[in-house]
């Protein structure tokens, strides 16, 4: 049971990045999925949230109209696809599963996490 996130790297503020998250095992393509991410010295703090059909989707206002989750269950994998990127946005980003299919900002509720990968946005 494995999240592989990728994507990351650095960009100027403006610009756009596409977070992946690629999972390991058939059953992941059921469960609701989220995005994470950390800047240093914060808590972990939600991004996205997206069921496992992709019907039903939730964001941060934070990042409400500039990121986009969406998934492909054949490819067991999850996107965000982040636009309009702010220096604020710096952070060490993580993918996550809930294996009881709720989709909710709340770490707690995940049980599966993946590694980060590394958003830095220059200014």
């Amino acid at each position: 049971v494995q999240l592989q996130a990728s994507g990351g790297g650095l960009v100027q503020a403006g610009g756009s990045l596409r977070l992946s998250c690629a999972a390991s095992g058939r059953a992941f393509s059921s469960y609701a999925k989220g995005w994470f991410r950390q800047a240093p010295g914060k808590e972990r703090e939600f991004v996205a949230a997206i069921s496992g059909s992709g019907g039903s989707a939730l964001y941060a206002d934070s990042v409400k109209g500039r990121f986009t989750i969406s998934r492909d269950n054949a490819k067991n994998t999850v996107y965000l696809q982040m636009n309009s990127l702010k220096p604020e946005d710096t952070a060490v980003y993580y993918c996550a599963a809930d294996k009881n299919r709720i989709v909710t900002m709340r770490p707690d509720f995940y049980d599966y996490w993946g590694q980060g990968t590394q958003v830095t946005v220059s200014s």
